[in-house]
């Protein structure tokens, strides 16, 4: 199941590109609140009040962070209608894959990741297979793409062993502050107002969670 949810929010945030600033935040935010949800309506999670505290800052720390900046006047009306949608049936993916994986008891090792890995392959390759094959480069690409999931995966799957799902989906869900911090000291970009104010949302996130 981790890998089936996978995989579809795979599909369907590629479905999205050229209108990212508007599925990335949907599938961002969305994610978090159903997982969340799920953790402490089926799992029995109880998260502290400090941490209550974090998880509710989470959304608009994400979408900050995730919608600094909008889509071309070519990706609106229908088109962000459609990649809305798109988001939203993406972050039901991605609530299926942090659930399902954390369900794995500590017996099992890696393998539920290993799994979830082929499961997302066995799903994919029948969409793969509808588009031109790609160049070398792109492939190799693609192989450390997922080379860096898995690893995601294994880091949050130990994460779950030690602390409630509700928390370590949160604590996940905050990568997209990495890109932007490393665009802003590495590559020297220039980031908005909006953006200052996610990363300030998710430093204050991350110091609830670990307080609470």
């Amino acid at each position: 199941m981790s890998g089936i949810g996978s995989a579809a929010a795979m599909l369907l945030l590629n479905r999205g590109r050229g209108a990212m600033s508007v599925v990335m935040p949907v599938s961002a935010v969305m994610s978090v609140f159903l997982s969340v949800l799920g953790g402490v309506l089926v799992l029995g999670d109880r998260p502290t009040p400090l941490a209550w505290s974090g998880i509710t800052v989470t959304a608009p720390a994400l979408w900050l962070l995730s919608s600094g900046r909008t889509t071309s006047p070519k990706h609106q009306d229908a088109t962000t209608k459609r990649v809305t949608g798109d988001g939203l049936l993406a972050s039901l993916g991605v609530a299926i894959q942090y659930l399902a994986l954390a369900q794995a008891g500590p017996s099992s090792g890696l393998w539920p990741v290993g799994a979830g890995r082929l499961a997302a392959v066995i799903v994919l390759v029948p969409a793969a297979q509808r588009h031109q094959q790609l160049p070398a480069i792109r492939s190799a690409q693609a192989i450390l793409t997922g080379a860096g999931a898995a690893l995601a995966l294994i880091l949050y799957l130990l994460a779950t062993e030690r602390q409630m799902l509700a928390v370590a989906v949160v604590r996940a869900s905050l990568y997209p502050a990495l890109p932007v911090v490393l665009g802003l000291t590495v590559l020297h970009e220039q980031v908005d107002r909006c953006q200052v104010a996610g990363l300030l949302g998710a430093t204050a996130v991350t110091v609830l969670l670990a307080l609470g």
